[in-house]
């Protein structure tokens, strides 16, 4: 049997919706969030989950509990970790995405949101992201993998981009092009020597 590997982005939160930073604020999810959950949760029944992982913000926590009893498998174990947190943007957080472009300019902005290695004032980069995503997978989770678990880790648009990545081995650049969804699960399927052998979503 193939290992399977779940990775679902959080449901719509208040500060997506108001089109703020959000980063590390622990913001919770909207009703159009809520609905995004209950359908990724839709998404994956009939699936064998057997454990799952999330960051330590409510956003993702509220939207893992309500996917994992839209399956009718709430008493899974779960592991929360601030590894698995959005990128911090640091200063910018709670700012108006379009107000902070007319402050700082919609180029500065748009380094800041969409480089891999420029990190706003105060926060982390997608480069910083990464690295503290990936050690945490390869120690946490691959291990669990790789003994036959399948892992749902519900988490952020950059912390997921950031394992995309690495599971993908895409470049900086293919990785800044990649769109998340929120709520809408993405499979990835292994082989005998842990290579991706099929993704799907």
């Amino acid at each position: 049997m193939m290992e399977k590997l779940f990775l679902v982005r959080h449901g719509q939160s208040l500060w997506n919706l108001e089109n703020r930073f959000t980063g590390w604020k622990d913001i919770d999810i909207t009703e159009a969030g809520i609905e995004e959950a209950k359908k990724a949760g839709i998404a994956l029944k009939g699936e064998r989950i057997d454990i799952a992982f999330t960051s330590a913000l409510i956003r993702a926590q509220h939207t893992l509990s309500i996917i994992l009893n839209e399956i009718g498998n709430p008493n899974i174990p779960i592991i929360k970790d601030k590894a698995l947190n959005e990128r911090s943007y640091g200063n910018l957080e709670g700012l108006n995405k379009a107000e902070t472009a007319l402050k700082y300019g919609d180029e500065q902005v748009h380094t800041w949101r969409r480089s891999y290695d420029v990190i706003p004032p105060g926060g982390e980069s997608l480069k910083d992201t990464y690295n503290r995503v990936i050690p945490y997978f390869e120690s946490q989770i691959r291990p669990l993998l790789k003994k036959g678990e399948n892992v749902l880790i519900v988490a952020h648009g950059n912390s997921l981009r950031a394992l995309i990545m690495y599971l993908e081995h895409l470049s900086p650049e293919e990785i800044l092009e990649r769109e998340i969804a929120t709520g809408f699960p993405l499979t990835y399927v292994f082989d005998e020597k842990f290579r991706v052998s099929r993704k799907a979503g």
